[in-house]
This record gives C-alpha cells, sequence and structure tokens, in this order.
C-alpha cells in the first residue's frame, strides 16, 4: 500500500471557532491520485481539534454554545494559575474532541454522509496559523 503524505495551512479565528475544512481535505486528497483507501487527518497543538458534523450554522452555534456551557471561560483552572495564560478553559473543551480524524475514500471521493462534514474546531483565546497533516495511504 503506498502512502501519501502532506501539510496543509489555514488560518482560523479562534474563540470555539468552527471551520469547514471539507473542501481543503478534498483537495489534498485529489493531490495524492489515489483512488481508494484510508485518509488521515492530524491538527498539532492542543487547542485545535478535529470532527465530523452537519455544518450548518444553526447546529454550528449550538455546539458552539454546548461547549461554552460546558466548560466556561470564566471558571477557576489549576492551568490559568499554573501558567497564567487564561487558556485553561479551552484546553479543557479541547479534551472533548480529539485531534485526529480518519476517513475512508473510494473513486478519489471522501465517503462521507448527505449532510456530513469535516470541521477544525479553533478553541484556542486567539487567532492562529494551523498545520492541518494529511496522510493518505491507498491505490
Amino acid at each position: 500500500m503506498a502512502v501519501y503524505t502532506t501539510n496543509l495551512g489555514l488560518s482560523t479565528p479562534g474563540h470555539t471557532k468552527m471551520v469547514d475544512i471539507t473542501r481543503l481535505v478534498g483537495d489534498g486528497l485529489a493531490r495524492s491520485q489515489f483512488r481508494k483507501g484510508l485518509l488521515a487527518l492530524y491538527v498539532p497543538g492542543s487547542t485545535g481539534r478535529l470532527m465530523t458534523l452537519e455544518y450548518e450554522p444553526r447546529l454550528v452555534g449550538d455546539l458552539r454554545e454546548t461547549l461554552k456551557r460546558l466548560v466556561p471561560g470564566d471558571r477557576a483552572c489549576h492551568h490559568n494559575r499554573a501558567w497564567g495564560d487564561r487558556n485553561g478553559h479551552n484546553r479543557l473543551r479541547a479534551s472533548l474532541a480529539g485531534p485526529s480524524l480518519s476517513v475512508s475514500f473510494r473513486r478519489g471521493r471522501l465517503i462521507l454522509g448527505t449532510w456530513q462534514q469535516i470541521a477544525l474546531v479553533d478553541l484556542a483565546n486567539r487567532p492562529r496559523s494551523r498545520v492541518l497533516t494529511v496522510q493518505v495511504m491507498g491505490e
């Protein structure tokens, strides 16, 4: 089985914002020229997370509100006391999702549900430049 690896860069706004990266990931897959296999996606760092969801504005808003309710930004965090970066709540939010995702593909296209997209959730407390690693295994 052959492996193709590439990095994709993007800017993210921080503050629990989500970015639909389905097309960007699909472009990375297309560059591999593989027709079937498995695509692994990874975002380094402690506040960038990946997930699939229906990337619809109201659902995205609901998810943002849910994360903020589960882990309020004004909560006292041991991390903040230790490091003084006031980002402990975002690191806690990030622990609820993973930094990686794998998606099968065939005929050179990601296998996603009708209403399913790939999103990067940026939980940093400021805008960031992110690098996504895309590793494609297939033929």
